[in-house]
């Protein structure tokens, strides 16, 4: 039962995060920092999300086949490549470094 607590209560807060954030007045949302402060925290949250999948393993730094993906991956992206073979890149260097023992 305290599995179905847990899921209401994370489903309220997720309506009142969204219900706080339509009373927000438009005022205040149309001041330039808090315009920059949207468009930068997406792509701040994703790469440290990113970082901690990768270099992480609960509370150890982890060094594998992962960074060696994101490196690939890293590369794909300085040469302008397109979004899927980035991924492509990514996942073909992972797999190889893992297949050579990695």
């Amino acid at each position: 039962m305290s599995v179905w607590i847990a899921i209401g209560v994370t489903a309220v807060g997720c309506y009142a995060v969204k219900l706080v954030g339509l009373l927000v007045p438009e005022g205040a949302l149309e001041r330039p920092l808090v315009k920059r402060l949207a468009a930068l925290l997406p792509v701040a949250l994703l790469a440290a999300l990113t970082a901690q999948q990768t270099f992480a393993d609960g509370r150890e730094l982890v060094l594998d086949a992962r960074l060696a993906g994101v490196a690939a991956a890293a590369v794909a992206v300085l040469l302008r490549a397109p979004f899927l073979l980035v991924v492509a890149a990514a996942v073909v260097v992972t797999a190889g470094v893992r297949a050579m023992g990695g």
